[in-house]
């Protein structure tokens, strides 16, 4: 989640959320926490104002004409993390509704996985029926064909009386 967006959600300025993780930086380690780079940072503020949606991205102060610093992005443990450096009612309610949609975003994924599988195997199994039916349909097609009647009758071999 994007340093702004979780500002918004505990109700602080992106400043001052941005100010204590500083404040605690040994608390966020590489996998918490990251700074998006300029080429991101570009992208994301392209499709902001191409969906004609209005955020922190593109617009922070009126006079400054946009953000000075390139967002941070939080990790599902760097939100944990969070809530031991802000410290209000606020922040652990809202550090336990976004830990609970983690958990349901994972179970989310769990079972698309689960049911991706179970297609492959359904395709599988399908295509392995196929054959087997194209083969049983050649055999029954062989097996109503009607003999062929030679064309003329065929000279009895042995001795003859006539």
């Amino acid at each position: 989640m994007f340093d702004n967006d979780l500002a918004e959600l505990y109700q602080v300025p992106t400043k001052s959320l941005n100010l204590a993780v500083k404040r605690n930086l040994v608390r966020f380690p590489a996998d918490f926490m990251f700074q998006i780079n300029d080429k991101e940072f570009e992208s994301l503020r392209f499709q902001i104002e191409t969906s004609n949606l209005r955020s922190q991205f593109a617009t922070s102060s009126e006079n400054r004409g946009g953000r000075r610093y390139l967002p941070y992005v939080f990790t599902e443990q760097g939100v944990a993390m969070l809530s031991s450096v802000l410290k209000s009612e606020r922040a652990i309610a809202v550090n336990i509704a976004i830990m609970r949609a983690f958990v349901k975003l994972r179970e989310i994924m769990t079972t698309h996985k689960e049911l991706e599988k179970k297609i492959q195997d359904l395709e599988k199994n399908q295509k392995k029926q196929k054959v087997d039916i194209s083969s049983i349909f050649i055999v029954i097609n062989k097996l109503l064909e009607k003999p062929k009647e030679p064309e003329e009758p065929k000279q009895r071999m042995g001795f003859r009386t006539d």
